[in-house]
């Protein structure tokens, strides 16, 4: 509530003036009853509310001569007193909202900040569930419940004096059954609290079926799989209904039992109260006010049971929450004390010696992940260095290690001169331009997710990468151009389109280093061979790392690496390695014979 205390604090204010000008309407009433209509004399022993509320409408002969004046201070009581509960929703959620905001803000901001090892383990979905559905458990919470446990105290704690100042017995009465209402809502809200959690895992279960099906819709196609998928639809589809319909039930025996508690009560009040009448213990004006108060109080009261329920899933939802906000985020070195400019840009340097990387850390299956092996070399600036290796290598986990997205416990990786990890991770990754091996879009016009490289980039130069990556013609023959909205994950363009824009957006950094990971795989080789002449022309200007399973792609690079289990066992240009006996020429001669059969059959009439 930190920033919205004020707010919450006249709320409340609200809520205190409102509960009064409401109690203030049936003791109106009960004084009209008493001493403007039946003459009841003033007594010593009058209670001293009534005798002050008296003395405010006049007295009682005035009252009983202007008996209009009653009903017209009751109308504008309560319409004074729906004004102030109008206040206290306004305030109370005006706060709320703002705490839901700022936790939205925060966990997204935070996300964004947590490294990768955690995302690794973590689930999409559930992270967006504590993103959106707990802050808003929070924020109805806060809005509302909060509101309406204040309102049921308060609304207590002014009858219950009020009330034993007029009248002690009757106030005993009208209270009997108070308790047992309360107990009996929290009793029942905390044993049937289980079948809230599987009402929410069984919808939880339901969304994610939806949410793959509609992600992998093509497939499903593909495979005529729509039979099967409903039928995998339908069976989550009826246990969420199932426990719907139990929840349902159960409260359906809630509210009916507890209304039945609830008219007891004021059917006990009113039959007391009826043979008090009658002895002449209490008059009618009083039986009015206690059932007046009574009907006020009632329904509230009994929402305690379902609020204090309320208040432990909204406690767990924070409790989630929280658990995210908990999370460290990357770590970052501190800057140098006299050290206020950001590093100079890099010239393209890099060294790596005698590096150790483990993918065990990670609490994830560390099979078919790349772990290095204290591997060591160094790329010039501007040189054009190609990393070959068969999968598992590790070839991507050493482009990660780069771009800072893990940290390395043994070795040493240098960014001119500089030790990597003593250097700023945000200004480590806008020296490096880079296209991922699953190349990501975003569902934004092509024009945006290029200018992801480079945010205020102009026209002219969007237009020039787009040319290098070989799509600024494809993107003209949209009907839209640059303008042109893709799909989610550029589902609307083919791979190797998808391919040349993450191409384009990592050319248009015009970072002094520029890593592909097996950024070609889905472009013919027509395309990839104009692609690299275009990157040919940026040679001595940008560092680049490439990692490509294609040898065709490698054989202009300044120089190869050839990985194998974590380790270097080759390294050399395209004309050493071919004629070295090894694993690079295995492959060439593999890749080599395969190409010339498909271009001899395709030849053979």
């Amino acid at each position: 509530m930190q920033g919205h205390r004020l707010r919450y604090g006249f709320a409340l204010g609200c809520l205190v003036v409102a509960t009064l000008l409401n109690y203030g309407v049936p003791l109106i009433g009960s004084v009209t009853i008493d001493f403007a209509i039946s003459n009841k004399p003033v007594a010593a022993e009058t209670p001293g509310p009534i005798r002050w509320l008296l003395e405010l409408l006049g007295g009682s002969d005035h009252l009983s001569g202007n008996l209009w004046l009653a009903p017209v201070v009751m109308v504008l009581l309560s319409a004074i007193g729906g004004v102030f509960s109008y206040l206290k929703g306004w305030q109370a959620s005006l706060a709320s909202d703002g705490i839901a905001r700022r936790l939205k803000d925060n966990l997204y901001d935070h996300l964004n900040q947590l490294p990768a090892r955690y995302h690794d383990q973590s689930d999409t979905g559930d992270l967006v569930q504590r993103c959106t559905s707990d802050v808003e458990t929070t924020r109805l919470f806060l809005a509302t419940q909060i509101m309406d446990i204040g309102n049921a105290l308060i609304l207590a704690g002014t009858a219950l004096p009020l009330l034993l100042s007029i009248h002690v017995p009757m106030t005993l009465v009208s209270f009997a059954l108070i308790g047992p209402i309360i107990i009996y809502g929290y009793v029942y809200f905390r044993k049937v609290r289980h079948v809230f959690k599987q009402v929410e895992q069984a919808e939880s279960e339901l969304t994610g079926i939806v949410q793959e099906n509609l992600t992998g819709i093509r497939v499903v196609r593909a495979f005529s799989q729509h039979e099967h998928e409903r039928k995998k639809f339908a069976s989550p589809n009826a246990n969420y209904r199932d426990r719907s319909l139990r929840m349902i039930r159960l409260l359906a025996w809630y509210w009916s039992i507890s209304d039945f508690v609830a008219l007891s009560q004021l059917g006990l009040t009113l039959l007391v109260g009826a043979h008090w009448v009658a002895t002449g213990q209490i008059t009618v004006g009083m039986l009015f006010a206690f059932l007046s108060f009574l009907t006020i109080m009632l329904w509230p009261v009994r929402q305690m049971g379902r609020i204090l329920t309320d208040l432990g899933k909204t406690t767990v939802a924070l409790g989630r929450i929280h658990e995210i906000l908990g999370v460290a985020p990357e770590p970052d070195p501190e800057p140098a004390p006299n050290d206020a400019a950001s590093p100079p840009p890099l010239t393209g340097q890099i060294t790596v010696s005698d590096l150790h990387f483990n993918h065990d850390t990670t609490d994830l299956p560390a099979e078919g992940r790349g772990a290095l092996n204290g591997i060591s070399f160094t790329v010039n600036p501007g040189e054009t260095v190609a990393i070959l290796g068969p999968s598992g290598s590790g070839k991507s986990t050493l482009m990660h290690l780069l771009l800072r997205l893990y940290d390395y416990g043994q070795g040493s990786i240098k960014f001119d001169g500089h030790e990597l990890s003593t250097l700023p991770r945000k200004w480590v990754r806008g020296q490096i331009g880079v296209v991922m091996q699953e190349p990501f879009l975003f569902s934004k016009s092509l024009r945006d997710n290029l200018r992801l490289g480079q945010g205020d980039a102009a026209d002219h130069e969007v237009e020039f990468a787009a040319r290098m990556a070989s799509i600024h013609e494809t993107i003209l023959s949209f009907e839209e151009g640059y303008e042109t909205v893709i799909g989610e994950r550029g589902v609307t363009l083919s791979g190797g389109q998808r391919q040349r824009v993450a191409i384009a957006r990592a050319v248009l950094r015009q970072a002094p280093l520029l890593i592909l990971d097996d950024a070609m795989s889905a472009i013919d080789a027509e395309t990839e061979t104009v692609i690299l002449d275009a990157l040919k022309t940026r040679r001595g200007q940008t560092t680049t790392l490439v990692i490509a399973h294609r040898l065709a792609t490698l054989v202009h690079a300044d120089r190869i690496i050839v990985l194998d289990h974590g380790s270097i066992i080759q390294t050399g240009t395209h004309d050493e390695l071919a004629a070295q006996d090894g694993l690079y020429r295995r492959l060439w001669q593999i890749q080599t014979n395969v190409e010339t059969e498909f271009r001899n059959d395709l030849e053979t009439p």
